[in-house]
């Protein structure tokens, strides 16, 4: 026995060192390169001159997390500080206001995609017993995303956002007071304007908006007074992109491809009252679309144009910034130049010189010396002799259409039998561009050449290259991908037997239908946050993505169209896994709102039920791709071993402990995987079983809240107090709650008795004024009437299933379910204002620490989604220790009331 194991271990052995030589040229490698240079977090990002010139701000890590930094544009960088302390999510974007006032950024919660808006004083000191000064939250509102539109020069504290508070589809637009943080409501958004955006003249002028047509193409709006006429209009195969006012005031930039004759997108200045266009810029080697453009801060004056093609081109319309560009580029290295941030008076710029194997430096440049200092490295202990250079590559898909792309070979090797991975991008309407690529630079470094393909409805590359995708994700999209990689193993420089692919998001898609449909290309797959079931991903899009419906049932495929459902089908690689072989990683953030975790659920199961491989990565405080650093390095070392095994290149055994345990941590046992819904089913929930509550967890209390109720621009403060008591009323046991709001608009008193072991409802009274309400209910209806001073109305509901009360007798519902991260219920309620009964969708999103004026609790964060579609729902915060009780909740006020939301706060309990 003991020598059958010898022999057995031995083998095993001979077969490890016989995949760890398969690939003959690994020893010709540059050294390794640790993971951690490529993926941890920089060691500085995202400088930024204030508008002044004063100050250089920057992203550092602190606290273990990227936060703001600033210095005086003098000091060394060792005397900057940290001006933000994020703990749970690193800051990606921030700004400064143009008075250099502030530093504006904005921030979601474990990649919810919800950010909020944030203003911090640069220069105060922070209070005592804290590090960095305090930052104020200029959106507080919970499930609510920040959109900026507008912040003009000579309006310093002032910024144009928009909210979609009233309604999670569309953002109403706001005026938002920079230095005390009032919003002021400008205009509403609605279903029938479906606005996608405002745009605004450089004086802060409110002058155009832009909205979907009905067959998903783009419309520009003059704003006349409250009268919204079309001025542009494009078809859903042609585009057109406001890019600012002209400083004259009258006329407007517009990217657009629109015409018949048209198909690379050009410049052009747009008068929306006499509609006259007057062409300004095309590319000039008419290769690409256009690719941006360059203003002065002093004069407003455009300075330069860039087009991409296979690397970046620059087009200078000013003599002096082209004088001063050339005596820049005489004192930097060779690379792609990139202008950033320039100072109000245009004297001092930001430049980034970047290439394929540099991630790239900062310099200042000062255009009055021509002086030129190095500023930082991102990553300064990278390597760069060691890393690998990117080519452009064409070749001919199977229909003559040309594709263009690139690849990478590691450094010092002969293109030749190489192992690949492919990677297609995401988006799909996106583009990969010459330069630094972490990903590419890191498995070139493990031993394998890297794809990029541009394929088909990728950007830059035309209209007719563009439209050429139109519903063509798994069919001709594909094919492009596969002709890439037939290209590369005819020119042979690649190993028909060492492919894998790997993406995200649609690159995800693209590798579980490469996996799906091409299954003897691929020897290896990892999805990355990426489709499988097109039907589910359709019918699940952020709501706020519900403006540009149209453009994705034109592009992608109407779910509800019936020829559209049986091609939507054929391409989802979940219908088609039975044809997988290959070994299969997939990666996921739990709080994705782009593509939900059941798209990976689904692929994980689907190859479990067929015992093929799977490998499964959760992350639970992450949404659509890891931002967290400890995440992202756990991902790629998974990643890396994936690949090695599979594929044959090099791995690095060393895993720092934290990295290990965290990988630990998001690693999921496949055979624990279960299938839930992305929705529930609307018609289901209107009859399933109300959920078990359990009423032990209810206490007699006194509850005390402060609320604010938001509603056309206004807000209204109410105080609340609830009364929760046992009782027997009728010889029934119950609970009452009593409920009384004071407010401008007066007080109001609201009983509601509910049995006390189901909590379902039996009577409710409520008064304010001359109104008075009495309502009784049984399983099968609810009936009652509504005074309003001699006036009465009768209340009379047939019900199809029993529901629970509306609005207090909700909560104390809410309250009493057995919550627990994940728990996911549908209930009913009944709705007073519209006299019928709704069902929601209820889910534990997770817990959080909630601080409040009466305390800090540890909560169960409660998402509450009507599934009727229409406005209501909203978060709550429910206390997880005794008493459990609601502290502090957001509420979407139904469209009956006007819209807005009501947000409360727990002040005080007994």
């Amino acid at each position: 026995m003991k020598r059958s194991m010898l022999i057995l271990a031995l083998i095993l052995l001979l077969i490890g060192s016989v995949a760890a030589q398969e690939l003959d040229y690994l020893e010709k490698l540059p050294p390794i390169i640790d993971r951690d240079i490529f993926f941890g977090d920089p060691e500085i990002a995202g400088g930024q001159l204030s508008p002044d010139g004063a100050m250089l701000s920057f992203l550092k890590p602190f606290k273990g997390k990227l936060n703001i930094w600033i210095k005086t544009i003098d000091e060394p960088f060792e005397d900057a500080r940290p001006i933000t302390a994020d703990t749970n999510r690193a800051v990606r974007n921030y700004t400064w206001s143009w008075d250099s006032r502030w530093i504006l950024y904005v921030q979601d919660k474990g990649g919810d995609e919800n950010f909020l808006a944030y203003r911090v004083d640069p220069y105060a000191d922070p209070a005592p017993g804290q590090e960095v000064p305090e930052a104020a939250c200029l959106t507080p509102f919970e499930g609510v995303r920040v959109m900026l539109y507008s912040a003009p020069r000579s309006m310093p504290d002032i910024a144009f956002v928009g909210l979609n508070d009233r309604d999670e589809r569309y953002h109403d637009l706001y005026k938002l007071e920079i230095s005390t943080g009032k919003l002021t409501l400008m205009r509403e958004n609605s279903e029938e304007l479906n606005l996608q955006g405002w745009i605004f003249d450089l004086e802060g002028n409110l002058r155009m908006a832009m909205r979907e047509t009905d067959d998903g193409g783009t419309d520009l709006l003059r704003i006349d007074g409250d009268d919204f006429v079309s001025v542009y209009t494009t078809t859903n195969e042609e585009n057109a992109g406001p890019v600012r006012f002209h400083k004259d005031g009258k006329r407007v930039y517009i990217e657009t491809n629109k015409g018949e004759d048209v198909n690379l997108s050009r410049l052009i200045l747009f008068d929306p009252v006499t509609l006259n266009e007057e062409i300004v810029e095309m590319d000039p080697k008419k290769q690409v679309d256009f690719g941006g453009v360059e203003f002065s801060n002093k004069t407003d004056e455009m300075v330069a144009t860039y087009y991409v093609g296979d690397r970046l081109r620059t087009y200078f319309k000013d003599k002096e910034f082209e004088n001063a560009y050339k005596k820049l580029v005489k004192q930097l290295p060779e690379g792609d130049v990139y202008f950033g941030p320039a100072t109000l008076d245009d004297r001092l710029w930001l430049v980034t010189v970047t290439k394929d194997t540099d991630p790239g430096a900062r310099y200042l440049y000062d255009m009055q010396t021509g002086e030129v200092k190095f500023l930082y490295r991102p990553r300064p202990e990278l390597p760069v002799e060691h890393l690998a250079p990117m080519e452009p590559v064409r070749y001919t898909a199977r229909d003559g259409l040309e594709i263009s792309g690139y690849l990478t070979v590691p450094k010092g090797i002969k293109k030749k039998n190489l192992a690949v991975v492919v990677l297609p991008h995401g988006g799909p309407w996106a583009r990969d561009y010459w330069g630094y690529d972490p990903y590419s630079q890191f498995l070139a470094n493990r031993g394998y050449a890297v794809f990029q393909p541009n394929f088909r409805a990728s950007t830059g590359f035309g209209k007719a290259f563009f439209n050429a995708g139109k519903k063509q994700w798994g069919l001709t999209m594909q094919d492009d991908i596969t002709d890439g990689v037939k290209y590369l193993i005819d020119k042979g420089w690649v190993n028909p037997d060492k492919v894998a692919i790997f993406g995200g998001s649609y690159g995800g898609y693209a590798t579980l239908a490469g996996l799906a449909f091409t299954p003897d290309i691929y020897a290896a797959g990892v999805d990355y946050v990426g489709v499988s079931n097109m039907l589910t991903f359709l019918n699940s899009i952020p709501a706020y993505w519900e403006t540009a419906r149209k453009f994705l049932n034109e592009q992608v495929g109407d779910p509800e169209n019936p020829e559209d459902m049986e091609r939507l089908k054929a391409t989802s690689p979940l219908f088609s896994a039975d044809n997988i072989q290959a070994p299969l990683l997939v990666v996921q953030g739990a709080n994705d709102p782009r593509v939900k975790k059941p798209e990976s659920d689904q692929i994980v199961i689907a190859m479990r039920e067929r015992n093929l491989p799977v490998e499964y990565l959760v992350a639970a405080d992450e949404g659509h791709g890891f931002l967290g650093v400890e995440n992202r390095q756990a991902m790629v070392v998974a990643m890396e071993k994936f690949l090695a095994k599979h594929i044959g290149g090099r791995y690095q055994e060393s895993v720092k402990p934290d990295i290990a345990k965290r990988l630990e941590e998001i690693t999921v046992d496949v055979a624990s995987v279960t299938l839930e819904k992305p929705e529930a089913d609307p018609e289901a929930a209107k009859t399933a079983p109300l959920p078990k509550v359990d009423t032990a967890l209810l206490k007699p209390m006194t509850l005390n809240y402060k609320a604010t109720v938001t509603r056309a621009g206004q807000e209204i403060a109410v105080d609340i107090t609830r009364t929760y008591e046992q009782a027997t009323e009728n010889g029934r046991d119950v609970w009452r709650t009593t409920t009384t709001q004071t407010s401008p608009e007066g007080t109001a008193t609201d009983v509601f008795l509910v049995d006390r072991t189901t909590l379902l409802p039996i009577h409710r009274s409520v008064e304010q004024g001359q109104i008075a309400v009495e309502m009784e209910y049984t399983p099968e209806t609810v009936t009652g009437t509504i005074s309003m001073g001699p006036q009465v109305m009768p209340i009379n509901t047939t019900l199809e299933a029993p529901v629970f009360g509306g609005d207090t007798a909700m909560e104390i519902a809410l309250e009493a379910l057995p919550l627990t991260s994940g728990y996911k219920t549908t209930l009913r309620v009944f709705e007073l204002i519209t006299q019928r009964s709704r069902t929601m969708l209820l889910e534990v999103t997770g817990m959080e620490d909630v601080t409040v004026p009466a305390g800090s609790f540890e909560a169960y964060k409660v998402e509450l989604k009507p599934l009727d579609g229409e406005l209501g729902g909203g978060t709550l915060f429910i206390s997880e220790k005794d008493p459990r009780c609601i502290v502090r909740g957001t509420i979407q006020l139904p469209a009956a009331m006007g819209g807005g939301t009501a947000t409360s706060e727990l002040v005080g309990m007994k």
